[in-house]
């Protein structure tokens, strides 16, 4: 009985599948087979071992029942003793296959409704699989593309082979795209989801400004001039730091180009979004003062530890600072990555004043002296009383105005103070029911133990009882972080555990 079919219009049919979806030919033959497959357990039982191979040459479809040796027969529809197997195959050992060629299938009309099912849907699966490897790399790239429909606001864009989603709230503000317009936007994610893969744009993406100008601008394609950060707020202003490694050439001038040709390009694919153009410096404050612009700075103090910035401008130059609706201090921030707080010359300095009253006030209470001596450590930048005391009695001494003796004075007085102030704080502690257990902990200060006594935390289960966060809002964040108050709840949970391993034993 022969047990194949020549059809080698299944190959035609192969190839012009291939060539209108732009998919290997394999991959559909592979398709095929699997519809085969399908059919021929439809007929000879869906618990079968069947397969089909079409041949790549000649276009001859064979069907074959496949049977495991084993030892131990688990499931008689596809395996067999390896007992008997030997009785009429005394080469086969175990795991290897039986397998017994079948009649070709006489596709009736819902066999071949199936296959073509088969056929369509696996060659959609690998449609999608090639979508999403061609399309997975081009992260991060410009594609141009058709508005193809308007799904609640959303835009589905024709990428010619594929399509892409363009949300709304990727569009920039006040753009009005039909259907028919041609769009450029930026490719910011491709995912592989069960209907096929989805193409994410946006035309908001800071990415999306720093291809524009790697377009216009040949020095940035080169390489040569770098974009280091850019900051948008999208159909309105955007904030651009650039960086030339080539001394001789400009980045800002570079970017703007003769008269603003290549800035203005930019601009108009942007629906008229002003674009600062600033110089990069790896040194913040100076980045800070040059992100600021158009307005000037007078001073810059940072905080490196809190990731803040603090602006000082001339009073004329504030609004400008911050810009209309706090859009330029908030741009910069973006751009630097460093929170920045603006103040006014007259502010600044009225703040300066104030801390140093308060400052002066402490040493006058806690020394009991008058405000000039009081006036010329905090000018020395003395800020507390402890500062007083872990300094060396010869440095105090070399203060303007004042001798060895006054240094020792100063010196005994705020040892007094901190002694009584250690006492008056233990008494508190102890008077509102901190235990020992509690102050043992050296992570906690003295003023810690009070603060936690008034939120009721004053037993060491009080404190094992907490959560990290809860620690933390307690004591405040610039006392202890999450982190460190998750190692000290661990801790006080300890002796929860201790003895267990006896018991259990």
């Amino acid at each position: 009985m022969d047990t194949s079919v020549n059809r080698p219009e299944l190959l035609l049919v192969a190839d012009a599948v291939a060539r209108e979806k732009q998919i290997d030919r394999e991959e559909v033959l592979e398709a095929m087979e699997q519809a085969i497959q399908k059919a021929g357990r439809a007929k000879y039982g869906h618990e079968k071992d069947i397969r089909a191979v079409i041949d790549r040459k000649s276009g001859d479809v064979r069907l074959s029942r496949w049977t495991e040796i084993v030892d131990t027969v688990e499931t008689e529809d596809t395996q067999i003793a390896v007992a008997i197997a030997k009785k009429f195959a005394p080469e086969k050992e175990v795991g290897d296959f039986i397998v017994d060629p079948l009649p070709p299938i006489d596709f009736g009309r819902i066999a071949a409704q199936t296959a073509k099912q088969v056929i369509v849907q696996r060659v959609r699966e690998y449609e999608r699989a090639k979508q999403f490897n061609e399309f997975k790399d081009r992260v991060g790239e410009i594609i141009n593309g058709v508005v193809k429909r308007t799904e609640y606001g959303n835009l589905m864009v024709d990428l010619g082979r594929a399509e892409a989603l363009l949300r709304r709230d990727e569009c920039i503000p006040r753009e009005n795209l039909k259907n028919g317009d041609r769009v450029r936007a930026y490719i910011f994610d491709v995912r592989e989801e069960p209907r096929g893969p989805q193409i994410f744009l946006s035309r908001t993406h800071p990415g999306f400004l720093a291809k524009l100008f790697a377009q216009e601008v040949p020095e940035i394609y080169d390489g040569i001039i770098e974009i280091k950060a850019v900051a948008r707020d999208p159909g309105s202003r955007a904030k651009m730091a650039v960086i030339s490694r080539d001394a001789s050439i400009d980045p800002v001038g570079a970017c703007v180009g003769m008269r603003g040709s290549r800035v203005q390009a930019v601009v108009a694919e942007l629906q008229g979004e002003k674009i600062d153009i600033i110089p990069w410096s790896p040194n913040v404050a100076t980045f800070v003062v040059n992100a600021l612009a158009p307005a000037e700075v007078s001073k810059v103090v940072m905080d490196e530890e809190a990731g803040r910035v603090e602006v000082v401008v001339p009073d004329s130059q504030l609004s400008l600072a911050i810009g209309r609706r706090g859009q330029n201090v908030r741009l910069a921030s973006q751009l630097t990555r460093w929170d920045i707080d603006i103040l006014t010359e007259a502010e600044e300095s009225e703040r300066r004043q104030e801390e140093f009253r308060r400052k002066t006030g402490l040493f006058v209470e806690a020394l009991d002296v008058d405000d000039m001596i009081a006036g010329l450590l905090v000018q020395e930048g003395f800020e507390t009383v402890d500062d007083l005391v872990t300094t060396p009695l010869e440095e105090v001494a070399t203060i303007e105005g004042f001798d060895e003796n006054v240094a020792t004075e100063l010196s005994r007085r705020a040892a007094t103070y901190l002694e009584r102030q250690a006492a008056e704080q233990e008494e508190k502690r102890v008077a509102l029911g901190v235990t020992d257990d509690i102050a043992a902990i050296e992570a906690f200060s003295a003023k810690d133990l009070i603060t936690l006594g008034e939120k009721g935390v004053k037993t060491l289960d009080d404190l094992a009882d907490l959560a990290g966060d809860e620690l933390v809002e307690i004591l405040g964040d610039d006392v202890i972080n999450e982190e460190q108050a998750n190692e000290i709840i661990m801790a006080a949970r300890a002796h929860w555990f201790e003895g267990e391993d006896g018991n259990a034993a």
